[in-house]
């Protein structure tokens, strides 16, 4: 089946999205999620546009993109932040969803995301296995809980180092809320334009030598949203069982960031 993209619209804030599709067979849908779209309905404000929603009601619409895979069922087998880019895979059917819910409750789906984070870790691979759970007061923000948290597992691999900057490869080995957020947060390595989880904009003033702002102007960070994409994702086929491998391509302002920070920050 051809790749290729499905457009999406939301009428109430009059905004609109290109959704590359990356993977898709008679079971399996995979796209590339744009940053700030919630993946599913947000639990404190479920008005709100995400993925989930434009895509039930393009089938219900039977707009060009779902009539012409003659699609009637679609669910998303996991979860990614709003700000979060990356490989996102739903399911056309309940046995596909059935299945791969059952996958990825065993950890076996191999996810891969690259992250930029503030500071630099004293080794180049390490394990964070830290408890996550919610936080008591503060709504929405998860914190590391020895006692009342669930088990959660992180890889970490460094990419390449910058002065006060690096570039991570991340597998979470769970899949706990914002649990790489918190585990690099955990690290002392919070992730750039995160603000939730203390993360600084990442600014080419920081970088640049003689860095010059035009008078009045207001500086924008690099990376307007949190520097983290799903950037793999790897699984056996839950019908077929052959592997799967899906990847997505970097959103450009994340490529343009690790540009700056090769040309102006090397370690």
């Amino acid at each position: 089946m051809s790749l290729s993209v499905i457009k999406l619209s939301s009428p109430a804030t009059h905004e609109y999205w290109e959704i590359p599709v990356l993977y898709e067979d008679n079971d399996l849908l995979a796209v590339s999620k744009p940053a700030r779209l919630l993946a599913s309905p947000d639990r404190y404000d479920p008005e709100r546009p995400n993925l989930m929603r434009l895509l039930h009601q393009g089938i219900q619409d039977r707009k060009p993109w779902a009539r012409e895979r003659g699609l009637t069922y679609l669910m998303n087998a996991h979860r990614l932040d709003f700000e979060t880019t990356g490989v996102m895979l739903l399911c056309k059917n309940k046995a596909a969803l059935s299945a791969l819910a059952s996958l990825f409750g065993s950890e076996k789906p191999h996810k891969t995301y690259v992250a930029l984070v503030q500071n630099n870790p004293p080794e180049k691979q390490w394990e964070v296995n830290a408890p996550l759970g919610w936080h008591p007061v503060k709504v929405g923000v998860m914190r590391v809980d020895p006692k009342a948290g669930k088990r959660s597992r992180t890889r970490f691999e460094l990419l390449e180092s910058y002065r006060g900057y690096s570039l991570l490869r991340c597998h979470p080995l769970t899949g706990r809320t914002h649990q790489i957020r918190v585990h690099l947060r955990h690290c002392r390595l919070p992730i750039c334009g995160d603000s939730l989880y203390g993360g600084p904009p990442l600014l080419l003033s920081q970088l640049k030598p003689g860095y010059r702002l035009k008078p009045g102007a207001v500086e924008r960070p690099l990376i307007a949203t949190l520097a983290l994409h799903a950037e793999r994702l790897e699984f056996p086929h839950p019908v077929t069982q052959a592997p799967v491998d899906i990847r997505a391509d970097w959103p450009k302002d994340l490529t343009v960031a690790v540009k700056y920070l090769r040309r102006y920050a090397r370690a």
